[in-house]
């Protein structure tokens, strides 16, 4: 899982509430276990202005220009600022996987789903919750100027915000540790991977028969 400490980048604002997995990634992609290749369609009912399928070609698919994320500079987003219930719908992890493939490092919002937002942390997605009012400064900043930019740091627990004092966001101290190491649920059985390794090798003197 690729770590992350500290990301500074273009902000893509999605002004709308309960955004639910189904419209982040819809059911038809999920065939797939892989967990790349889904950027091209995130977001694809909204994105494309004709119906989507794991075999055909985006690349000759009709683009919406009126989705926030077909408009530039907002293509080049790394950073997505949404409202509250972000990540509601169903638990599939693929939404997570496709909001990383974009290109995104985090989103921000009042509240998200709790599933989405656990996914988010074992997949390298740094979900930051925020009240809503400094919220609504951020979708005013990129309001007024598109291309708008923050940076975060995630081990000061700080978002630096043009002309404004740092915002200072909670996060829990274990999803945090994991984050800034890029541990996902592997990466920290594998730091046990000695213990692990003399455990089977006593059991299997104590219960061959089980080997």
């Amino acid at each position: 899982m690729q770590a992350f400490k500290q990301h500074k980048g273009i902000v893509a604002p999605m002004d709308r509430p309960n955004v639910d997995t189904d419209a982040i990634i819809p059911k038809q992609f999920l065939k797939s276990i892989k967990r790349s290749g889904f950027g091209p369609n995130a977001f694809d009912d909204w994105r494309y202005l004709d119906a989507g399928g794991p075999d055909i070609d985006n690349d000759t698919r009709r683009v919406n220009p009126d989705f926030i994320l077909n408009q530039s500079p907002f293509d080049k987003a790394t950073i997505l600022v949404a409202r509250e219930n972000f990540g509601c719908g169903s638990s599939r992890e693929h939404a997570v996987w496709a909001l990383d493939d974009f290109g995104f490092r985090a989103v921000l919002a009042p509240s998200f789903a709790d599933i989405f937002f656990n996914n988010s942390f074992k997949n390298g997605l740094l979900p930051i919750v925020l009240d809503a009012k400094i919220i609504d400064s951020i979708f005013k900043a990129v309001e007024q100027k598109p291309g708008f930019e923050l940076a975060i740091d995630l081990e000061s627990q700080t978002i630096e915000m043009e002309g404004q004092a740092p915002i200072t966001f909670e996060v829990d101290e274990f999803k945090k540790h994991c984050l800034l190491n890029g541990l996902d649920d592997i990466g920290l059985t594998l730091q046990h991977a000695d213990d692990i390794k003399a455990y089977e090798q006593k059991r299997s003197q104590q219960a061959p028969w089980l080997f």
